[in-house]
């Protein structure tokens, strides 16, 4: 199912939840934990990434590059993709899902002994609620991906994503920053993220070579690094 140092772990639960369990555990790099049900496909990659956290956090790009690919493979060819920076996944142009991110620290400076990825995707429309009304919002069928099985997209996935994050550890992030600079949505947009805990409001003016974002507020320009994109342990 899974390519080559790679395996899978299927749960009923969260499998973000498990792959951070997993991860505290001393499970090896690779581990997929996946939970398919009618409506969704969540899933979450455990990686030990050997370096600083300011850099590893660039994974969550990796995994969405992987995404991006996996379903522009098995897609029709007028469906787009695009990713946010806080790791939404938008399909023609509305949220379809999300990517999530944990780690075993939070100081930039020091290597994670584990670093989660979680994935989570639409499959079917909310139940009882009529699409117009939420028109920011989509599943996989109502782009024309209904065709897409699930299992078969979460195999693609791994495969893309092990394509990237090889290329990440043989060429660094400039190939990782030139693939995301394509499929990026809401650059120069406005924006509102926390700064020092502090909602902050300005133009995405891109990221910094470890994918942190430049956000100008005024004449100031603030660095927002992905790793403020950690979630507290499940």
């Amino acid at each position: 199912m899974f390519p080559p140092l790679f395996e899978g772990e299927t749960t009923q639960g969260d499998p973000f939840a498990l792959a951070q369990a997993r991860a505290i555990e001393g499970c090896d790099a690779g581990l997929i934990t996946h939970a398919i049900t009618a409506d969704h496909l969540r899933a979450a990659l455990v990686l030990a990434p050997e370096v600083p956290l300011a850099q590893a956090v660039s994974m969550l790009i990796t995994c969405g590059i992987g995404f991006s690919n996996a379903l522009g493979a098995l897609s029709p060819p007028e469906v787009a993709v695009h990713l946010e920076w806080d790791g939404r996944i938008r399909v023609n142009g509305a949220v379809c899902g999300r990517l999530r991110l944990a780690a075993s620290t939070t100081d930039p400076e020091v290597e994670p002994d584990w670093l989660v990825i979680g994935l989570e995707v639409r499959l079917l429309p909310l139940d009882d609620v009529d699409p117009g009304l939420t028109p920011d919002r989509t599943s996989l069928f109502e782009e024309g991906c209904g065709e897409v099985a699930a299992k078969t997209l979460l195999e693609s996935w791994s495969r893309h994503t092990l394509v990237w994050l090889n290329r990440w550890t043989e060429d660094g992030p400039a190939p990782l920053a030139a693939e995301w600079r394509g499929m990026v949505h809401g650059i120069g947009d406005t924006v509102t993220r926390p700064v020092d805990g502090t909602p902050v409001t300005g133009a995405f003016l891109g990221v910094d070579q470890d994918f942190g974002m430049l956000l100008k507020a005024g004449d100031q320009t603030h660095l927002i690094p992905l790793s403020a994109l950690i979630e507290d342990p499940a």
